[in-house]
């Protein structure tokens, strides 16, 4: 049995659209780590590949990696196949929730709130009327069914919004559903307990991917104000939801909150941003974990898999 202790590699970059908040997420979680792992090493990739030097005989890795790569499985499944400990969900829970689509079946299955939707590739989408006829709605949402960081996000009204934003989309899968109206609402998990409740209020229109990465575009409340016996049921349910998904270590999911209490989940993000004023850690605050505290909250379950694969 090793008794040497693990070194700790931060891996982010990677190429995707979310490379720069990846960039930001793992220099802040890097710094985050070193007054506990002097020895921490950080490593910008710059293609979708683990370097050659890794070694899981001596390290740790934490992928802060956004969107491809880092939250579809693939650095999971790069990982897995070399024998590294590493911090964060599997391939299998990373491919599930990476998949809008994928995901929403599970947490119905399981009797966690979804709303209705309609998937389809950009190479057979439907008409306007089609699908405002399969939503009941032409007030809708339209989304790739697998990208991170609301990349994409269309809104549309009426018929001819809906023909517009069908347009637009010339390649990949996509998920369309009815807007569902009311706050916009996140919480984050470790090790599968729910965290506190963020809500999200965009200073003008909704929370696309320009008002989440513009600093002061978005004020955001934490812990948001919801009734207690409904703050713990949606805590319960996100719950369900990240052991549904086969989930590990940490998550965050995101939810509409409607004005009679009653609340419909939208996503489970596998690899939220983690710099020290991104969503998760405002949740990690709410129960008094500071940033600092919470990577390493983060980080403990690989250390303990780290030891265990060397038993």
């Amino acid at each position: 049995m090793s008794t040497t202790p693990p070194s700790i590699a931060v891996l982010c970059g990677a190429v995707s659209p979310e490379r720069e908040v990846s960039l930001r997420s793992g220099k802040a979680c890097a710094n985050a780590l070193l007054e506990l792992f002097p020895d921490l090493s950080f490593h910008v990739l710059d293609e979708n590949a683990l370097p050659a030097f890794l070694d899981p005989a001596r390290e740790i890795v934490f992928p802060v990696i956004h969107g491809d790569y880092g939250e579809d499985g693939g650095v999971q499944h790069d990982l897995e196949s070399r024998g590294f400990a590493y911090v964060g969900c599997d391939e299998a829970a990373s491919r599930v929730c990476m998949n809008k689509v994928a995901t929403k079946e599970k947490l119905h299955a399981t009797g966690v709130p979804v709303a209705p939707g309609a998937a389809f590739s950009a190479a057979e989408k439907p008409d306007a009327a089609a699908l405002a006829r399969a939503l009941a709605s032409e007030d809708i949402v339209l989304k790739p069914a697998d990208k991170g960081s609301s990349v994409g996000l269309r809104f549309a009204r009426g018929a001819a919004d809906i023909k517009a934003a069908l347009a637009e989309i010339t390649a990949g899968n996509w998920m369309a559903e009815p807007r569902i109206t009311g706050r916009e609402m996140t919480i984050g998990l470790l090790d599968g307990a729910p965290m506190g409740i963020v809500e999200i209020v965009p200073r003008a229109g909704h929370y696309d991917y320009t008002n989440k990465y513009t600093a002061g575009a978005t004020e955001y409340l934490f812990p948001a104000a919801v009734p207690a016996a409904i703050a713990a049921t949606i805590g319960e349910s996100a719950a369900r939801a990240f052991a549904a998904c086969g989930c590990r270590d940490f998550a965050r999911a995101d939810f509409i909150l409607r004005e009679d209490g009653s609340f419909i989940f939208l996503e489970i993000n596998t690899m939220p941003g983690l710099t020290a004023t991104s969503l998760l850690p405002k949740s990690a605050s709410c129960i008094g974990l500071d940033f600092p505290a919470l990577c390493g909250r983060m980080l403990a379950p690989a250390l303990r898999r780290f030891k265990e694969r060397r038993l």
